[in-house]
């Protein structure tokens, strides 16, 4: 009788498992269409440097590009671009 229990409550417990941990921040969300269409995470790097940034990281969340790095201004930042047009979306300081 335990067992009928146990595995539904298994299952259960690993689809929130995983949906979570496939899942966005939700800090920024943007709709970029397929990645064959995004300007490579090279270029927006590239540009940023250029205006002064020290780029740590770029990954893909929420469907935006996540940079962290150190603005011109030397704060620690988290800043969110759109992977198509490459425009700043929003920044959070660290």
């Amino acid at each position: 009788m335990i067992r009928s229990f146990a595995l539904p409550g298994a299952a259960a417990a690993l689809t929130l498992l995983l949906a979570g941990s496939a899942g966005a921040t939700g800090l920024v969300t943007c709709d970029s269409g397929p990645p064959a269409g995004w300007q490579p995470q090279e270029t927006l790097q590239r540009r940023l440097v250029e205006k002064g940034w020290d780029v740590r990281r770029i990954k893909v969340d929420g469907g935006c590009y996540e940079v962290y790095a150190v603005d011109p201004q030397g704060r620690r930042v988290e800043a969110y671009f759109h992977p198509v047009s490459l425009d700043h979306l929003r920044s959070f300081t660290r």
